[in-house]
């Protein structure tokens, strides 16, 4: 017997990894050389042996982070006796850390997560090692987060991440993550004016990295938002509106042009511009009427401060309007009048312009200098001196009369030949006079040798009439005579033209004015170089024919009997366009009288009967703004064929085949023969027409086409069956013939149902499987080229899942044709052949597409079927808005409340559209409880959801489709879909088709119900159904009121009990 062999020595571990270690030892003994060595590993609650020829082992299989106690026994050469035991604890090193984020980073802290799965991962620690700039550091943490502070702002950090065995000494390797900490805000923002449209912005930031910073710069007003960037804390910010409010939000930016710090903001008013064209509209001894003009988009928010001086005074007037009465003025006074634009906020005020005028002259400027009439001279006195001589003497009441050198007097001597005087003085004498003579001396006051005092002015008209001329863009005018004695009249009007002066004739028109536009005419009498206060009327010109359209409509096949008609509103610069006219013909495009008053007198009864090859197919009507040139994008898709009747028109089914073109009659006024007939009077009606489109072609009918393939076919097969009859077994004929002979269908009463449930699902679902297997190829073969575009392509979320062209579902077009691509098709409900639209889920670059979808087809209510991740993977993007509306587009969608339940979550919306006054409501279900591919654990969750969805459905109009989408939009999409179906069915019908059902919606959408579980699930729907309104004998009420009475418009029953998902 071999004696018992020495424990080894020395025994060491190296090479430590997270799976493996290595040992090592010594041995002792002269014979050692033929010992083996037992190696027994005690850790992770188990215990295994191995066994070495060597000094040294490689252990491997080992759990990382745990401890392990390692006993090398010595063994002798007859594999038998044993020596003692030499034992060693180890830990294998941690796995690293994974998945390490960043949180909340704020100026002096940045929050730290991050993961690790090993089995011993809560005896761990982890040691974090900081650096940045110049200093480093480490910190230790006992979970998997952290939140390091005490940073600077606007550094670069890196964070390395160890994790620490329970030993504290076997550490892992390590991982790491770079982060900036936030800038701080900037401080003591500075705004200054530069000019009307220029800005500078200043501030500061004393961060100890400052000098990295660069600075992100929003600015907002006049409805708008844009960014700038500077690297300085300065900015020049130019090409703003004048008078209007800007904020401007400054935000500091770290070296790695990412992370930014909290924004500071400050607001100030760009300088309004001057104001312009300053008129003198009249003015008296006392008073000047002064307009001007402001052309900036902020004008009606302004405000004017009129500075006055004159007299050695100064005072100022403020006017909410460009134009103001300055009253209290002394006669025959200059006044200098500085007119200051001030801003919304009252405190900014334009700069002012220099220049100087006398009032009979306008000027571009803000300033202005006038003298008011002086007073009328008064008692007048005569002295007969001799036979041909008169003095005369007079007073004057105006304060500088006899102070002013610029003040005279000019006298007027009528009754002879003398001729006309100015004095400087209150008296005058005049000679040279016929003895025995009348005369009269008019005695005018002339002040800075330019404005005159006068007589007294003439009378105005009183009665003023206006009238438009039929189809011209002209305006008479009649008035009545004015009292007293006149020389004619000024007709003036406003913005358009230079005024008109005529004789004493009381009647004019007024020419080459434009269509349907409201007009400010004046009269006003003239006499003795004076004007009378003016009559006004405010008139409008007549409407004509709109202007024609440059390009025809666009014409579009949509089905083998009807197409599309799609045309922009005309132009409505010569009256708003009232109504449309489609007119539809086969002749070719040189045909002379389609875009003509005659084409509108023919109907569809007159094209079927051969007597015309064009009519009219369809007659809108619309309402539409005045304005000078037409909308971007269309207005209108028309469906030509449909059936429908308007006025005297019928909308007739076109024929397959066919080659059709279109013309679209405009009308400022349409006008009827009579009510029995409903027919256009092309007297009575003011009309343009479109050029004619190009032709389409309508394809052939699908059912000739299935016929004729059908009847080939069948001969072909009768051909096949006859040779098989001789050839093969009869067996085999059958067999090809149900081939062809496809059932659509498999309808059963609900009595028969679950027998025939029992059938299907014996042997594994067998009869169920051969049911799906047939519905595979359902629809496939179908056309699909909107989606394989390739502007389209990106828009698909999956390349197999793409939208039938059929089905489509068409949003209007915008910058380009592609751009009314969605990929979502219209579903047959059991009510209507577009009850449900199903759809994707939307991808980042469709969610605008998505609500525009909602706005256009006025959907109501959303069946949301996804979480948006599951499984680590995005299988919908969060179309919709949390906290604060936000817009997509043209569209700003804000939600107003939401309900979350365990098994689903409702929120409601408000969607507004910036060029529509209204908003319109949206609810979205959203069901949270149904796996990717699979089926919600029971049937009863489901059917109660449908339930609640279907009470919300009819409070809407039933044109509205219902919104239901998944991931890919035909799964979880088409069982919702196909359950609310069957129940109808059920309910009204007392017969279940679950493969009809399923069939149907495959041709309308590829692969709708996309799994054999999904199908069998639809069965086992139906059967619970049917089983619980035959053992309560009561109508199928949704479970869960509870849930319901938390949300509207349904009170629950305390006396309804429950079973399956229905109360029975």
């Amino acid at each position: 017997m071999a004696s018992k062999p020495s424990p080894v020595s020395n025994l060491h571990a190296e090479n430590i990894s997270n799976t493996t270690v290595t040992l090592k030892w010594d041995r002792n003994d002269p014979d050692a050389s033929n010992y083996t060595y037992q190696i027994q590993i005690e850790g992770n609650d188990t215990s295994r042996s191995e066994s070495s020829n060597n000094t040294n082992i490689e252990v491997r299989n080992l759990e990382p982070g745990t401890q392990y106690t390692f006993k090398v026994y010595p063994v002798a050469a007859d594999n038998t006796t044993e020596g003692d035991s030499k034992d060693l604890i180890v830990y294998t090193r941690p796995n690293p850390v994974s998945d390490i984020r960043t949180g909340n980073i704020s100026t002096t802290s940045v929050s730290l997560t991050w993961k690790n799965d090993d089995l011993r991962v809560s005896s761990y620690t982890y040691q974090i090692n900081i650096s940045g700039d110049s200093a480093s550091w480490s910190e230790f943490s006992n979970n998997t987060s952290a939140v390091i502070q005490s940073l600077e702002p606007g550094i670069q950090y890196t964070f390395n991440i160890c994790p620490v065995a329970a030993d504290n000494i076997t550490v892992g390797e390590p991982e790491n993550i770079t982060a900036y900490t936030k800038p701080t805000p900037v401080y003591d923002i500075s705004a200054e004016n530069l000019t009307t449209d220029t800005i500078i912005l200043q501030w500061n930031n004393s961060d100890p990295n400052a000098s990295s910073y660069t600075y992100w710069i929003t600015i907002e007003g006049n409805g708008t938002s844009k960014n700038e960037t500077s690297s300085i804390k300065s900015f020049v910010i130019s090409s703003l509106e004048p008078g209007t409010l800007y904020k401007f939000i400054i935000y500091s930016v770290a070296a790695d042009n990412s992370t930014h710090g909290d924004p500071n903001d400050t607001a100030i008013y760009t300088k309004p511009d001057p104001v312009s064209y300053i008129f003198i509209e009249s003015f008296s001894n006392t008073t000047v009427n002064l307009t001007w003009k402001n052309n900036d988009l902020q004008a009606p928010s302004y405000t004017y401060r009129i500075q006055i001086e004159g007299n050695d005074t100064s005072r100022d007037v403020s006017s909410n309007t460009t134009s103001e009465e300055i009253s209290d003025l002394e006669p025959g006074t200059l006044y200098t009048f500085n007119i200051f634009t001030v801003a919304a906020d009252h405190k900014t005020e334009g700069d002012l312009n220099w220049t100087t005028s006398y009032t009979n002259t306008s000027t571009p400027f803000a300033y202005l200098r006038v003298t008011p009439f002086p007073l009328p001279v008064s008692n007048i006195h005569t002295e007969n001196i001799n036979t041909t001589t008169v003095k005369l003497t007079w007073e004057n009441g105006d304060l500088h009369a006899s102070t002013s050198p610029q003040y005279s007097y000019r006298i007027h001597t009528s009754g002879g030949e003398v001729e006309n005087m100015t004095s400087p003085t209150t008296h005058v004498e005049i000679s040279k006079l016929n003895p025995g003579t009348s005369y009269t001396f008019s005695i005018y006051s002339v002040a800075g040798n330019e404005t005159e005092g006068s007589p007294s002015n003439p009378a105005p008209v009183d009665e003023l009439l206006c009238n438009p001329v039929a189809k011209q863009p002209e305006l008479i005018l009649r008035w009545s005579f004015p009292n007293g004695n006149y020389e004619g009249f000024t007709i003036k009007v406003l913005n358009n033209k230079p005024p008109e002066m005529l004789g004493k004739e009381n009647k004019t028109s007024i020419k080459d004015l434009d269509y349907f536009t409201n007009y400010n005419i004046t009269v006003i009498t003239r006499s003795c170089e004076k004007e009378s206060s003016p009559k006004e009327i405010r008139c409008i010109t007549s409407i004509t024919d709109p202007p024609p359209p440059s390009r025809p409509p666009n014409v579009v096949a949509t089905s083998h009997s009807s197409l599309k008609v799609q045309f922009d509103n005309f132009n409505s610069s010569n009256g708003p366009v009232t109504a449309y006219a489609i007119i539809v013909t086969t002749a070719g495009k040189t045909i002379a009288y389609l875009a003509s008053f005659e084409s509108l007198q023919y109907t569809y009864d007159d094209f079927i009967q051969k007597k015309t090859n064009s009519y009219v197919a369809s007659v809108i009507t619309t309402k539409q703004k005045r304005s000078s040139s037409p909308p971007k994008s269309p207005h209108f898709d028309i469906n030509i064929g449909d059936g429908s009747k308007v006025y005297g028109y019928v909308n007739g089914k076109l024929d397959p085949l066919g080659s059709y073109r279109a013309c679209v009659a405009g009308f400022t006024q349409i006008a009827f023969l009579n009510k029995t007939a409903e027919l256009i009077d092309k007297e009575g009606s003011y009309a343009s027409f479109s050029p004619v489109s190009g032709s389409v072609t309508l394809p052939q009918n699908p059912d000739v086409i299935i016929g004729a393939v059908v009847g080939c076919l069948l001969a072909a097969i009768v051909i096949a069956a006859a040779v098989g009859f001789i050839f093969w077994q009869k067996r085999r004929y059958i067999y090809y013939f149900s081939l062809f002979l496809r059932c659509r269908s498999k309808l059963i009463k609900v009595e028969h149902f679950e027998s025939y449930f029992k059938k299907q699902k014996a042997d594994s679902n067998c009869g169920f499987a051969e049911e799906y297997e047939d519905l595979r190829p359902v629809g496939v073969n179908q056309p699909k080229f909107a989606a394989e575009l390739p502007d389209n392509k990106g828009k698909n979320r999956y390349n197999n899942v793409l939208p039938y062209d059929i089905s489509r579902v068409k949003l209007s077009i915008q910058s380009h044709p592609g751009s009314d691509y969605i990929n979502a098709n219209y579903m047959p409900g059991y009510n209507s052949k577009k009850e449900f639209i199903a759809a994707q889920g939307p991808l980042p670059t469709t969610v605008q597409d998505f609500w525009r979808m909602i706005w256009e087809k006025n959907i109501y209510t959303v069946v949301m079927l996804t979480k948006c991740v599951e499984q680590g993977r995005t299988k919908c993007e969060e179309y919709w808005p949390n906290k604060q509306s936000k817009s997509y587009g043209d569209i700003t969608v804000a939600m107003t409340s939401e309900i979350v339940l365990p098994e689903w979550t409702i929120r409601d919306f408000s969607m507004e559209k910036s060029d529509s006054p209204e908003s319109h409501p949206v609810r979205q279900f959203h069901f949270t409880a149904w796996p990717d591919h699979g089926v919600p654990e029971t049937t009863d969750l489901l059917i109660s959801f449908r339930h609640l969805v279907q009470e919300y459905m009819k409070q809407n109009p039933p044109t509205s489709p219902t919104l239901v989408h998944c991931s890919a939009g035909v799964g979880r999409t088409g069982t919702f879909i196909a359950i609310d179906r069957l129940i109808h069915q059920m309910e009204m019908e007392n017969t279940v088709d679950v493969y009809g059902v399923v069939y149907d919606l495959r041709m309308h959408r590829s692969l709708m119900v996309q799994t054999e579980d999904q199908y069998v699930f639809l069965n086992q729907c139906v059967l619970d159904i049917i089983k619980s309104k035959k053992e309560k004998k009561t109508d199928l009420i949704y479970q869960n009121t509870n849930a319901m009475a938390i949300y509207e418009n349904f009170t629950p029953s305390p006396q309804i009990g429950k079973a399956n998902g229905y109360h029975v």
